[in-house]
């Protein structure tokens, strides 16, 4: 009985004691200022932890398929690349300036654990809910599980792509580009081009 009161007594100390500290305002929650060693490897274990508990259920659908791998380009330009970096590109204002800093999704040894079943899945989970206090935000509540699928299948192929590739599977082609390019067409004809008509009256000079 004295053992299990001390032991709760022990318990309570540690609570108010972090409790003390939280409440002082001591703890620095700068993003220039990095964790102890101690602190990172609990902070980056609960993490982890977390995301392959959440992740394990989670089915994973062919990620090998060409038009997935290229539907999910456009996706990882515009919400990914400026923290995650892209071919060519060795840093930018974001993936230099968060803490801590986002992986580098352009070198093979990281992206090598995606590359594994659970790790699409702890991949598709981290896109789809982001991580708490890390700059990684929850991307599902404005897209669908297909578009996030998309861009996990072409994180798994980043590595491998050259500058030139990575531009051509990221172009976005969207319905904005086909009419400006069709409504262009049609004022060339309008403006400069030859009336078939066959009574001369189109002929421009």
């Amino acid at each position: 009985m004295k053992f299990l009161l001390g032991a709760l007594f022990t318990v309570f100390v540690g609570i108010v004691g972090v409790f003390a500290v939280v409440s002082s305002g001591v703890v620095n929650v700068g993003a220039d200022q990095e964790h102890s060693p101690m602190m990172f490897s609990f902070l980056e274990t609960a993490r982890n932890r977390s995301i392959e508990n959440a992740s394990k259920d989670i089915v994973v659908p062919d990620l090998e398929k060409v038009e997935m791998i290229s539907s999910g380009g456009a996706d990882y330009k515009d919400m990914c690349a400026g923290c995650h970096l892209s071919p060519g590109v060795a840093q930018t204002d974001f993936s230099e300036n968060l803490y801590p800093k986002p992986p580098n999704f352009t070198k093979v040894d990281v992206v090598k654990r995606y590359q594994t079943k659970d790790g699409a899945k702890q991949s598709f989970w981290a896109i789809k809910h982001g991580i708490m206090a890390s700059g990684m935000p929850a991307w599902g509540a404005s897209h669908d599980d297909d578009r996030m699928w998309a861009m996990v299948a072409f994180i798994r192929s980043l590595p491998e792509l050259d500058e030139s590739q990575y531009t051509i599977l990221t172009t976005r082609i969207d319905g904005d580009i086909m009419d400006m390019s069709f409504e262009g067409d049609m004022n060339m004809s309008d403006s400069g081009g030859m009336n078939m008509s066959g009574d001369g009256s189109g002929m421009q000079h």
